[in-house]
């Protein structure tokens, strides 16, 4: 009797599909394959139902099995951005520090040291990288061309700002700090030629960096102040006033505003040099959020002072603390939350009540927004309410940025 296919009959019992099999010699030569589960799935099928019944095959693909368990898969040589904190994290579950980083300088801690970790690895030409510092300017976005080392001074030079303020050296020497603004500090740092624009501009921010963290820590020991301090600090507490020419942050404001611009910074060098570079942790971004949410109400002041913005729609002079007209600033992801922001006057208390918009943002758009990378028409944000007051607090946001 024939097949359906005019072909010999298939043996009794025994499926029409094995007849082809392959003979010993290409399946002894298809293990190595089949032990790195690199054969499509009919070979794959074909060498399994061979070792069944061969010794000497399956013998071999054990031994091959076990070498592949020996072998790696070819990851990354960069550290896992995680590792730093696992480790300091196992080590303090043994000792506790003597004086620990409160949680309003942690951001600025992690955000330095995850910077510092990118410029260990570079060469020395990519120091040399161009890379353009971008901010918004009243009513337009502008830059700045500098190079990695350049980025590196210009936090060096800002970070001296809270330097002088906690009574360590300001790296400008004899610029006098409460006189300039953060752009003409950095200008001046250009200026004079202390060392070589290259990495070994690295160490004296990295030291700085250091120190900062060590003093803070100890003063905000010394005011038992203790470490669960959060992005919340009322803007009139925390410490020394720093000086940023125009206006001041307390101390615990300063830090946080220096954490994220290393990190905006860090992003900068890490596209000009082509490498992967991950937000804050969500809770510290949390509080880098939260401060630019706080300082919206001035920056809003401040663009109507220099008739940037429409004149506060209040018939009358609103009490600082008491209600006025709001917006809901909803930040989503990791890290987001919700505040009120007062429209009208710095010293208003938001208000649920006298919400006019809403508007919804990604974290990290909204810090982008923040730090000038981002034009404000182009934010993606979700809209309900007064259009204008909208504008306002967006392009406000942008305000906050700065060389």
């Amino acid at each position: 009797m024939s097949g359906a296919d005019g072909g010999p009959p298939a043996t009794a019992g025994r499926p029409a599909t094995d007849r082809a099999a392959p003979p010993h010699h290409v399946l002894k030569s298809l293990l190595g394959a089949w032990a790195l589960a690199a054969c499509p799935a009919a070979e794959a099928a074909a060498v399994e139902e061979h070792l069944g019944g061969c010794g000497d095959c399956a013998r071999e693909a054990r031994l091959l099995r076990e070498a592949v368990g020996l072998l790696h898969r070819p990851d990354s040589l960069d550290l896992d951005p995680a590792l730093r904190g696992r480790v300091l994290e196992s080590c303090l579950e043994r000792r506790p520090p003597r004086v620990p980083v409160p949680g309003w300088a942690a951001p600025y801690d992690a955000e330095t040291a995850r910077l510092d970790a990118l410029l260990q690895d570079m060469g020395d030409t990519e120091w040399h990288a161009p890379v353009r510092l971008r901010w918004f300017d009243g009513g337009r976005a502008t830059s700045r061309r500098t190079t990695v080392a350049g980025v590196i001074t210009h936090l060096t030079s800002v970070d001296g700002l809270v330097a002088v303020a906690l009574g360590l050296p300001d790296p400008l020497g004899e610029v006098p700090p409460r006189t300039v603004t953060p752009a003409d500090r950095t200008e001046a740092y250009w200026r004079v030629p202390r060392v070589p624009p290259i990495r070994s501009v690295r160490a004296p921010w990295r030291e700085q960096a250091h120190a900062l963290v060590r003093t803070a820590s100890a003063a905000d020991a010394g005011e038992g102040a203790g470490t669960g301090t959060g992005a919340g600090q009322a803007a009139g507490d925390g410490g020394p006033a720093v000086p940023y020419g125009g206006f001041e942050l307390p101390l615990r404001d300063a830090l946080l505003d220096r954490a994220f611009e290393c990190w905006v910074h860090a992003e900068d060098i890490a596209e000009a040099v082509d490498y992967p570079y991950d937000p804050p942790a969500p809770r510290h971004l949390h509080q880098l959020i939260s401060l630019a949410a706080r300082m919206l109400p001035g920056a809003l002041a401040a663009r109507r002072r220099a008739g940037l913005a429409a004149p506060a729609r209040t018939r009358q002079l609103v009490t600082a603390g008491e209600p006025g007209r709001s917006l809901r600033l909803e930040i989503e992801g990791l890290g987001g939350g919700e505040w009120l922001i007062p429209l009208d006057a710095p010293g208003a208390a938001g208000s649920a009540e006298h919400e006019v918009a809403h508007v919804a943002l990604d974290g990290v758009e909204f810090c982008r927004l923040a730090a000038g990378h981002i034009a404000p028409r182009e934010a993606a944000a979700g809209r309900l309410g007064d259009p204008e007051a909208i504008t306002e607090v967006l392009y406000a946001a942008a305000s906050l940025s700065r060389m």
